[in-house]
């Protein structure tokens, strides 16, 4: 039986993840995220993504293992995660009335093989112009500062948006499912196929 592994901590990806009712291990892949000289965004997240994976793929040598990043781009300037209110407010400010692209790197490896996919998957957030009275209503009620672009789009979050667009929902929250299920796939599992992976207990 294969071992399949979320190579994050993250409580947003393990929710995600579990929607495809598997049996998995999260394990926290411990890298340096700092952005390499004249790196594209998409190249950024694609190789934290793989890096991610690898790096976990130490733990689990013969795991199939699932990394992802994300950054959100506005006005041509890479934006991760806030981490402070301050930080939050500068981000969502830019953002008022503005149309901010995310993009998710998403790596599957498997460490058995040594077989690595990647890809990275864009989606479109289009926001309302907004208050700085709502801005910081908003973010003391969140807290959103450990999410990229300062906003949790599956809670309150959904109130700053004007429009939303791309291909599956799930990706601008951080890992994107209807690609995941193809990369998985790829490599011969089936989600569906429960003789591959165990169902979650």
């Amino acid at each position: 039986m294969t071992q399949l592994v979320l190579g994050s901590t993250s409580i947003f990806r393990k929710a995600l993840l579990e929607k495809f009712n598997l049996s998995f291990e999260c394990a926290k892949p411990n890298i340096d995220e700092t952005a390499l000289e004249n790196e594209t965004p998409e190249n950024l997240v694609a190789r934290l993504a793989e890096e991610k994976a690898k790096e976990v793929s130490k733990e689990y040598p013969e795991g199939l293992i699932i990394g992802s990043d994300q950054v959100a781009i506005c006005d041509g300037n890479i934006l991760g995660k806030p981490h402070t209110f301050k930080n939050g407010v500068k981000q969502l400010t830019s953002f008022s009335g503005k149309t901010v692209t995310f993009l998710t790197g998403l790596c599957l490896y498997n460490a058995k093989t040594d077989n690595t996919q990647v890809v990275v998957e864009p989606f479109y957030v289009s926001f309302r112009e907004l208050t700085i009275t709502e801005i910081s209503s908003y973010l003391h009620a969140e807290q959103p500062y450990n999410c990229a672009g300062s906003f949790k789009s599956e809670g309150l979050g959904i109130c700053l948006f004007e429009s939303l667009k791309g291909d599956d929902p799930n990706t601008l929250i951080g890992l994107p499912l209807i690609r995941l299920h193809q990369l998985l796939k790829n490599e011969g599992f089936d989600v569906l196929d429960k003789q591959v992976f165990p169902t979650k207990l």
